[in-house]
């Protein structure tokens, strides 16, 4: 059982009767058809900032550990110069 189905079920338990044991077919298949497009959709944007977000903590590490380097070797000049 799936989420949706509680949902369908806790929504209107007489819906989710009929269609799950009388097999009646929903009168808004469009509606229910660009609502779950819209879910996919908006999945997809999801996972694409969540990459993002990964590659921005990278590159800040790499940032960081480059200024951390170039900050030993200012230092390690200096004393040596």
């Amino acid at each position: 059982m799936r989420a949706s189905e509680i949902a369908s079920y806790a929504y209107c338990a007489r819906g989710w009767w009929l269609s799950r044991v009388l097999g009646y077919r929903s009168a808004h298949t469009e509606k229910m058809a660009l609502g779950e497009a819209s879910h996919h959709s908006h999945g997809r944007r999801v996972v694409r900032v969540r990459r993002l977000e990964l590659a921005g903590y990278v590159l800040m590490g790499l940032g960081g550990s480059l200024g951390l380097i170039a900050l030993i070797w200012w230092i390690a000049t200096g004393l040596a110069g």
